[in-house]
């Protein structure tokens, strides 16, 4: 496995190499062939999609994708997603938990030290204020497992925290870097591994459907992390997301298949050439489903097109309660 150096994903490197060390706009995706379908989907009438926002890491434009302005600030949104659905609710990712200044102070210092962040209130805490029945979350589905993903699961004991495979095998790697382990290590996590038991997927070449309806569909994007996956949601109204996870950290990413600068992928990618692959497979589906809503997991502008909790104040967002 690559030996990840110590400034990983959420650092900051200095801005002016950021700038220098860019690449340009990746070509055109091949468009998807006729005789790959829009995958069909029966989700149950109450389901939603509810954005969970616990708190912001502070970036700037240049950070997040070549050719960004060094003086567009992006808060990077760290949060989750609530998908509500009557066989059991999921978060997607977790984002800070109660407990994150004690976890993120067992990370390098150097990381520490280059990493700010801003939290407003764990997904947890919100949970509870919304008035939320606890007996409903059947589980956490990460996306990837890195810290700013993770950090609350400490906050739903015993909760199964679902995980493909190659990154639950990642997270117990000492070269492995980007998480908790030294905070982590003695924790009992109740994981849940999945596999991709379903054939090709909108040009993915593996699924995983969780509930065998067509709602909630997983495929395999390595890249950021050995298992980082997509998480495709479909509404009742047949409003399709695609929950990209760190696939980009800003829409521009895939609108205009702009990739992190060279230093960001070079620290922060496990494998950059599976990632270029996997945003051009992401491209070719944004051809083909114009409406999808892509939801990069630390974009603020995607997650306010989801619905928010009831009671729960959020700054830089403007949501829509509904529970």
């Amino acid at each position: 496995m690559k030996k990840w150096p110590l400034v990983a994903a959420a650092a900051v490197p200095a801005v002016h190499l950021i700038r220098r060390l860019g690449s340009p706009a990746l070509p055109p995706p091949a468009a998807l062939p006729p005789s790959v379908p829009i995958p069909e989907a029966t989700p149950p009438a109450d389901m939603d999609l509810v954005a969970v926002p616990t708190g912001v890491n502070n970036r700037v434009a240049a950070y997040a994708y070549s050719g960004g302005s060094l003086f567009d600030r992006r808060d990077f949104y760290i949060g989750a997603a609530l998908i509500k659905h009557p066989q059991g609710d999921l978060l997607v990712d977790s984002g800070f938990g109660r407990d994150i200044a004690k976890q993120f102070a067992t990370m390098p210092r150097l990381f520490q030290k280059l990493t700010k962040y801003e939290v407003w209130k764990p997904a947890v805490e919100q949970l509870e204020a919304a008035g939320y029945d606890f007996g409903r979350l059947s589980g956490i589905l990460l996306t990837h497992a890195h810290w700013d993903h993770m950090s609350g699961i400490t906050d739903f004991p015993d909760l199964p925290v679902l995980i493909s495979a190659r990154d639950h095998a990642a997270f117990y790697n000492p070269e492995m870097f980007g998480n908790f382990r030294g905070y982590f290590q003695d924790t009992p996590f109740n994981w849940q591994e999945f596999g991709f038991e379903g054939g090709p997927y909108l040009g993915f070449p593996r699924h995983h459907d969780v509930y065998g309806d067509g709602s909630i569909v997983c495929v395999p994007a390595p890249g950021h992390t050995p298992g980082s996956v997509i998480v495709f949601v479909t509404l009742p109204n047949q409003v399709r997301y695609a929950l990209v996870g760190d696939l980009v950290w800003q829409r521009e990413g895939l609108t205009r298949r702009l990739e992190r600068p060279f230093l960001i992928r070079r620290l922060g990618d496990f494998d950059a050439e599976g990632n270029r692959q996997n945003i051009l497979r992401m491209a070719a589906v944004m051809q083909r489903i114009p409406d999808l809503i892509v939801v990069p997991a630390h974009d603020q502008r995607a997650f306010a097109e989801m619905s928010q909790l009831p009671n729960v104040t959020t700054r830089g967002l403007t949501l829509t309660p509904n529970l």
